[in-house]
């Protein structure tokens, strides 16, 4: 049976229909992509299936078991708030529970009017406070946080502090401990560095549920899906297999529509020339063949569907004014730091004329700071940056901030503006091109989403002839038919590019070189994504046979009965603990039977000593809980270690 099913969805805003027709299935253990141009109601399906929008028509069917995590694109808006407390919203419902409790036993330590009405409550409430989890809640929050790889100064963090990858992994921590069964991810590996992301694709293979994502990130897709799903002029069509299979199924697809289309045409054009003719011969015979091949053609019209035209997408060029020089960039024991901190020191690098070169490296590490250097908007602490002769750079700007200047201007401004000896026909030529046609061309910047800023972005670029580009993460807000446009264009420029990228797909098709940014330095990597995953393995692995060499030899079998003695302390350790939390849940339940008594509710004072002595459990239950599950962990992990 499947999770979840949806049939004839259709929703519309005012006229505007957004999707119709919409019917899928989702089974147990899917791994779904949901692909489709931006504004395709990517994100207004998956709001639809969470009842945040209600569909116009059509229903969707939920199992009983079906349980929906939602991961948004911007999420924890609270950024003051610690990453354990944004966690424990989860449990929102029991954290009121338990300040009732709490409200109540301060109430019943005075004097209440009516103190036979809040022993009822609580004890109602202590039921379904222990029958819920409320024992364990907070543990669970914190064990899972863990597991996914917190530390505990981390968990105390303001949000605000954490990085793009720290928080996917809050919103996977909430999902995980609602119990949701089926994931809605909408742009996960947005803003997150690639070992974030490799980390979230690892996390996906293991998951057990069924989840449903959105994303523009083609080799994430290809490594986390196996059926697509394609939003394109308001219908949603199923494929088998990820991102590149479902792309060479639509094109076979395609060409088997148009070649279905030109064989129905040109038969029923011959059999419109056989009707001329045999009116032409005028006889009774003649007329039944005709209307017999009129009714042949009626069905072969039926069954006529001409082929949809692909949407609208950005095909463009880059060209450069002049060739430059063959030294385009060399930049030498560069090193900088902020507020006395440094963020990288020892950084060199040497660009040819027409070399692609990518600077990766983790979040934070500097890659954005490094481009500003050598753009000259930071200053270095050390070291200089050459550019060759006839070198003309140009920047894309992964923060758009280019714009923000022009947010009372319109989009034919921001063109126009940079370009003023263009005619006006030849600036709306050029928009046209990205897309911005007619009216649109008048659109307020202010108003543009992401990706019509970026596309804005790319066409001052185009214009600018730029021989050496420095782009910033230039496929951010990009759909996947823009970011195939973009990898188009850059593989037939004749220019130098240096490009920060996460985009694993563009890496693969583009680079001739990579640089890593990390602590400590710069690393050059020949070849692209590939050959740099190959040559970052074969490094790991030769460092850890040096390690093993350099390792003192032990005493395996005075290891072994360390290890032994430590499982032993600890297994005892979870026993005495399991223990001690049977003995205050047989106590909770005395104390929770002697409030039933009718001797007791006659006898307040005896009442308000079974109620403080009930809350005095509850409390020591939570701590031993917690403690277990701690426990529990550290005995695993050791049982773990002692196996491998």
């Amino acid at each position: 049976m499947a999770l979840l099913s949806t049939s004839q969805l259709t929703k519309s805003f005012g006229t505007d229909v957004i999707f119709s027709g919409v019917s899928f299935e989702i089974q147990k253990n899917d791994r779904v992509g949901l692909v489709g141009i931006n504004g395709s109601g990517k994100t207004t399906l998956f709001k639809v299936l969470m009842d945040e929008y209600s569909a116009d028509s059509g229903e969707i069917y939920k199992a009983r078991d079906c349980v929906i995590g939602y991961m948004e694109q911007h999420v924890c808006r609270d950024l003051h708030r610690s990453a354990y407390h944004e966690v424990l919203t989860v449990f929102s419902h029991l954290s009121a529970m338990e300040e009732r409790l709490d409200t109540i036993n301060k109430a019943l330590q005075g004097r209440p009017e009516n103190p036979q009405a809040l022993l009822e409550e609580q004890f109602r409430l202590n039921e379904q406070f222990d029958r819920e989890g409320g024992l364990t809640y907070k543990s669970r929050a914190r064990s899972t946080l863990l597991g996914l790889g917190f530390t505990d100064e981390q968990m105390g963090a303001p949000i605000g502090v954490l990085s793009g990858g720290q928080k996917a992994k809050l919103q996977l921590a909430k999902m995980l401990l609602s119990g949701a069964n089926l994931l809605l991810l909408d742009e996960p590996t947005n803003h997150l560095d690639i070992p974030s992301v490799e980390w979230l694709e690892n996390f996906l293979s293991g998951y057990s549920g069924a989840y449903l994502v959105i994303s523009h990130d083609r080799f994430f897709l290809d490594h986390v899906t196996n059926r697509t799903f394609e939003m394109e002029y308001g219908r949603l069509t199923p494929y088998k297999g990820n991102y590149s299979t479902y792309l060479t199924l639509k094109e076979e697809g395609q060409l088997t529509a148009q070649r279905v289309y030109e064989n129905t045409t040109r038969e029923i054009k011959r059999l419109q020339a056989m009707i001329e003719q045999q009116k032409r011969f005028n006889q009774e015979r003649n007329y039944r063949t005709i209307a017999s091949k009129m009714k042949s053609i009626e069905r072969l019209q039926k069954t006529l569907v001409r082929p949809t035209a692909a949407p609208d997408s950005i095909h463009f060029s880059f060209g450069a004014s002049q060739r430059g020089g063959n030294d385009v960039l060399m930049a030498e024991n560069l090193s900088l730091a902020f507020d006395g901190k440094p963020l990288f020191e020892n950084v060199n690098l040497s660009i040819s004329r027409q070399e692609r070169v990518f600077l990766l490296g983790p979040n934070g590490c500097g890659k954005t700071s490094l481009l500003k250097i050598l753009l000259r908007q930071y200053q270095p602490q050390s070291g200089n940056v050459r550019f060759g002769a006839g070198i003309d750079v140009g920047y894309y700007d992964q923060l758009q901030t280019s714009l923000t200047g022009q947010n009372e201007g319109t989009v034919i401004d921001a063109i126009w503006d940079l370009h003023p000896q263009m005619t006006e026909t030849q600036v709306r030529s050029a928009l046209a091109v990205f897309l911005f046609k007619g009216e649109d061309v008048f659109k307020p910047v202010a108003a543009l989403s992401g990706g019509e800023r970026a596309r804005v972005l790319l066409l001052r670029l185009m214009l600018s002839k730029a021989n050496f580009l420095l782009l910033d993460e230039p496929t951010n807000h990009l759909d996947i038919d823009s970011c195939e446009a973009l990898e188009d264009a850059l593989f037939h420029y004749d220019g130098t590019l240096l490009i920060v990228s996460h985009d694993r797909y563009l890496i693969n098709k583009l680079a001739d070189r990579i640089y890593y940014l990390e602590d400590g330095g710069i690393t050059e990597y020949p070849g692209n994504y590939d050959d740099f995953l190959q040559a970052r393995r074969e490094k790991e692995e030769a460092a850890r046979q040096n390690e093993e060499k350099a390792a003192p030899k032990i005493n395996l079998y005075k290891q072994r009965k360390e290890q032994e003695a430590e499982l032993r302390r600890m297994r005892t350790a979870v026993r005495k603990t399991e223990e001690r939390i049977e003995e205050t849940d047989e106590a909770m339940a005395a104390c929770a039977q002697a409030l039933q008594e009718p001797d007791t509710a006659a006898d307040f004072e005896k009442a308000m000593e079974l109620s403080a002595r009930m809350e005095e459990l509850r409390r020591e239950n939570d701590r031993l809980m917690a403690e277990w599950e701690a426990l529990s962990a550290q005995l695993e992990e050791k049982e773990k270690a002692a196996l491998s």
